[in-house]
């Protein structure tokens, strides 16, 4: 494995990064992996019987209804979480801009290192994985890992580090590379980049 010095396309890696379009991307991206499955009861949903709790009149009590309204404990919620998908749609160009920009950063604060592969033999091994970060110097920080695509070996030889992230390209994305400090590419996913990103 050999660390290559390539020449960045500028329309790729030259872009100049703002932070709203990429908070813009990262909220869409997180919005969507959101499971919204949360759930509240309503005063019709919980076990309670609905008979009224003292009379209307004469007690002195204020006026109730059944046990089950919210404004007793266990009973209801008035306007509780239900299920719901909060996917919304974000224009291509925007999330493709997102991309160009969280790359530009990674090039611009000098941590892309672009290597023409990773082997690691035919054995996943978080042995010899972890070698390959030594000796780049990166073992001590996240890194994103981009490959051209799934390459099962090295996706489980990385697997056990908590601090490191394989990817193919098509799943590359601006929460990941704004996660990672470093972002170790090889030479034909970087083509590959440069094909997904092609405006």
């Amino acid at each position: 494995m050999k660390v290559l010095d390539v020449k960045l396309k500028e329309e790729v890696f030259g872009v100049e990064p703002k932070k709203h379009v990429l908070w813009e991307v990262v909220k869409w991206q997180l919005a969507s992996r959101r499971q919204g499955t949360h759930s509240a009861k309503t005063r019709g949903e919980v076990a309670y019987s609905g008979r009224k709790l003292l009379p209307q009149k004469g007690t002195g009590n204020a006026r109730h209804g059944d046990r089950g309204a919210n404004i007793f404990v266990g009973g209801g919620v008035a306007h509780g979480p239900k299920p719901r998908d909060y996917y919304y749609s974000l224009p291509k160009k925007v999330r493709k801009l997102g991309l160009k920009m969280a790359l530009s950063l990674k090039a611009k604060e000098n941590n892309l290192i672009v290597v023409d592969g990773i082997n690691l033999g035919d054995v996943p091994k978080t042995k010899k994985a972890l070698e390959v970060l030594k000796g780049l110097g990166i073992d001590k920080q996240k890194v994103l890992i981009v490959l051209p695509e799934k390459d099962e070996i090295i996706y489980k030889s990385f697997r056990n580090l908590p601090t490191v992230s394989v990817l193919p390209v098509e799943g590359l994305n601006v929460y990941s590379l704004l996660w990672a400090d470093k972002l170790l590419i090889t030479q034909s996913a970087l083509e590959k980049v440069y094909e997904r990103l092609a405006s």
